[in-house]
């Protein structure tokens, strides 16, 4: 023990691994449950050592699962490492007929009645944002969505007083007055910033957000439609009141596939969303001049609404991590578990996306599924997305980032197993496939790649109108329509990088709170941002939308 915290974990009562919550050394003798261990190598801070010795095939479990098997002999005490753990996981099928499981929500007495302040809809949802979106459907218009920003966004007060706050004045005035590179590298540039928006116009409207991608046109037809999809979810989120969409004409994403999509998605949908074709005008100029009108018009159609109580069911919740570490699975994600019971037991929904990191507990979430239909469906997208990235030279195992290896997530299936703790207990009540709405409460499936932005982009597309994202190395994303929430695994990293984490829960990891505990502290935090309080992300302006091209992104 080191004060109040332990030294070593050990997760499921089923794991013959250990997890180092501090840097051990090499030959100190550790005791846990009745058990004495000599560390025959020095073991760092979040990566596991043998609890005996592994003959090469031999299983390793953590979490309770099945997460590789020892390629060389490994002694008891001994550090487990990519040279001598390979991935492995156990098989899983959902042919067995689902029976519902009996689920025990926590207690939620402390959030019943509680509300938070949005923008309701006509559909029934509700909004934490109201913002309008200008839209590309095809990259070539990309150049005239950065000339609508540079016209808007100052004008009509979104712009922020002080960029990022970095003074460039001062080096401008060293090098005219003769400074040496030495000189300009010694100066401070760093300023005061202020966060609030230079009296907008119009005081409902959150933000313009202007997406820009490089897709549309010259890629599959797939793809295409899948933009076309993903950007109907966009307009579809409760926290867009409209949009403008540019278009070239030509492309393969064409306006009908995006209206066609929406009208499925809000067949009664009363948003204004205005489509401008450039090869239906005189000139780029008339193009411009027009969009800048529309634009106009419609957010003066969205400052007419305002916020209102809502209860805590309309929240839809996304579940993400990103530049994850041996903690993020022990501390940050049980927590995002937590608060997905939670919401769940308060009728509202959440989305567990990152399908390549669902590898290896598929039989854990099918035994969720509350359906055959819906484990089948689950079964089938996992197959079929680890088979295609097979074909192309990856596949599920090749997951695990150099950062996730360094710090601890050395198999696909130990990092699996930890982000899978961000879905919490709840039962599954659907499986989506990628730009799929969410229309059911309770815990949904979203199939995503673990690629931070691509899956945060998609969670986002499918009308998530909040997301907790967890990090245990640090990640500045972003979404330009949905507020994300980072959440730290530990305190070293919440106190290096407080400028882009919002949440710690590295008070788990130092033995100085529950993980419930924390839980009910980030629900009250994510209430508040529900609200209107800014995330870190929207401050530094960090808006990330990158399209999922499925062919081969883990």
């Amino acid at each position: 023990m080191i004060g109040n915290r332990q030294e070593i974990l050990k997760i499921h009562s089923k794991d013959n691994v250990l997890v180092a919550l501090t840097d051990l050394v090499k030959g100190a003798e550790l005791s846990f449950e009745n058990q004495t261990y000599i560390l025959v190598d020095d073991i760092p801070a979040k990566h596991k050592f043998a609890t005996k010795n592994f003959n090469v095939g031999a299983p390793i479990h953590m979490y309770g699962v099945l997460v590789g098997r020892a390629k060389k002999e490994i002694a008891k005490g001994g550090l487990i490492t990519t040279e001598n753990l390979e991935h492995d996981t156990e098989h899983y099928s959902a042919n067995q007929v689902v029976e519902k499981i009996q689920w025990q929500a926590p207690d939620i007495s402390k959030f019943k009645g509680k509300t938070f302040l949005g923008y309701h809809r006509t559909n029934g949802t509700v909004g934490i944002e109201n913002n309008w979106l200008i839209i590309p459907l095809v990259f070539c218009q990309n150049r005239n969505v950065e000339v609508l920003k540079n016209a808007l966004v100052d004008k009509l007060g979104f712009g922020k007083q002080q960029h990022l706050g970095l003074n460039v004045d001062t080096l401008i005035e060293t090098y005219k007055s003769g400074g040496s590179a030495e000189a300009i590298l010694e100066q401070d540039i760093l300023k005061e910033t202020d966060d609030v928006y230079k009296n907008p116009l119009f005081p409902n409207v959150d933000g313009i957000r202007f997406l820009t991608h490089d897709g549309g046109c010259g890629g599959s037809t797939s793809d295409a439609i899948a933009l076309c999809h993903l950007l109907a979810g966009y307009i579809n989120n409760p926290n867009v009141a409209g949009a403008t969409v540019l278009s070239l004409g030509c492309q393969h994403a064409q306006s009908k596939i995006l209206q066609d999509a929406l009208n499925k998605m809000s067949p009664n949908n009363d948003k204004p969303v205005y489509f401008l074709e450039q090869q239906h005008m005189n000139s780029e100029k008339e193009l411009l001049a027009e969009a800048v009108k529309k634009t106009f018009v419609g957010l003066m159609e969205a400052n007419k609404v305002e916020r209102q109580p809502a209860t805590l069911d309309k929240l839809v919740i996304g579940l993400e991590c990103g530049g994850s570490d041996g903690f993020s699975g022990i501390s940050a994600n049980p927590v995002l578990g937590y608060v997905s019971d939670l919401l769940v037991g308060l009728g509202g929904s959440t989305v567990l996306a990152e399908f390549p990191e669902l590898n290896g507990v598929e039989q854990e979430l099918i035994n969720r599924c509350q359906s055959k239909e819906k484990a089948d469906k689950f079964s089938d997208i996992m197959a079929v997305y680890n088979e295609k990235a097979t074909l192309l030279g990856g596949g599920f195992s090749a997951n695990p980032s150099p950062g996730n290896i360094k710090d601890g997530l050395i198999t696909d299936a130990i990092k699996s197993a930890g982000a899978a703790k961000k879905g919490g207990t709840s039962p599954v009540e659907d499986v989506l496939d990628y730009t799929e709405q969410v229309v059911k409460p309770g815990l949904n499936l979203l199939c995503t790649p673990g690629n931070d932005v691509e899956s945060t982009t998609g969670l986002a597309g499918s009308g998530t109108n909040i997301i907790l994202f967890t990090t245990g190395l640090g990640t500045p994303t972003g979404n330009p329509i949905t507020p994300v929430i980072k959440v730290s695994s530990n305190t070293k990293l919440f106190n290096r990088m407080n400028d882009i984490i919002d949440f710690n829960t590295g008070g788990v990891i130092d033995g100085e709170e529950t993980i419930e505990e924390t839980g009910e502290q980030l629900l009250d935090f994510l209430i508040e941002v529900a609200s209107g309080k800014q995330v870190k992300a929207r401050k530094l302006e960090q808006n990330d939308f990158i399209p999922w091209k499925r062919g081969m992104s883990l």
